[in-house]
């Protein structure tokens, strides 16, 4: 059967610092179910990051804008972070549900440990009707683990809910930004350009 439109992975995140793991993610995601492209969407002001100082959303926007340049699938939205008041995943989705159009398949991607806490999402009734979900699974995580109202969620709409298992995803942002307030090495960890960004910027310091 021909497809109706394009499938477009969204790639949710506050991505402070994008790295490695986010990318290698996305690249997996859109081989693994056949994407036209993944959009980059850096969070403005992320409900579950409220109690810890974020970067700024225009740093955040110009490190991922740099981690993506030399691949061509990719691309990075400002919808987020332009938009004003808390950023909730849902009102993104509904923009680009409308965006892309009523044959477009759109395809969430988040850590799978995000996937703990999507029943306290609002409005996360409506999510799956929307997108599909791609949760990239850390080593050692085990979907059996979810409680019982997240598996009676996933169960809703199964056929919409799936698992890509990511070694890179052991790489964290929470990490990174450590080992750059203790003066350790992020080599290999972003990439390059994103290195420099921090320290000409002198983030996390």
């Amino acid at each position: 059967m021909k497809r109706k439109g394009p499938r477009i992975g969204i790639m949710g995140g506050t991505f402070d610092p994008v790295h490695y793991g986010h990318l290698v993610t996305a690249e997996g995601a859109r081989c693994e179910y056949g994407l036209d492209h993944v959009l980059f969407l850096p969070s403005g002001k992320p409900p579950h990051k409220l109690m810890r100082s974020v970067s700024d959303a225009e740093h955040r926007y110009m490190m991922t804008v740099l981690a993506i340049l030399t691949n061509p699938h990719f691309e990075v939205s400002r919808l987020d972070i332009d938009r004003e008041g808390i950023s909730y995943t849902i009102d993104a989705l509904r923009s680009l549900q409308t965006f892309y159009g009523p044959d477009a398949e759109l395809f969430f991607i988040t850590g799978a440990d995000a996937i703990f806490e999507i029943t306290d999402w609002k409005d996360s009734d409506e999510y799956l009707t929307i997108a599909h979900f791609i949760a990239a699974a850390r080593p050692g995580f085990c979907l059996e683990e979810l409680p019982q109202t997240t598996q009676d969620w996933v169960g809703q709409h199964g056929d919409r809910f799936h698992v890509l298992k990511v070694p890179a995803m052991a790489i964290s942002s929470t990490e990174i930004r450590d080992r750059v307030h203790k003066g350790i090495s992020i080599r290999y960890l972003v990439p390059e350009p994103v290195e420099h960004y921090i320290k000409r910027h002198n983030l996390y310091l």
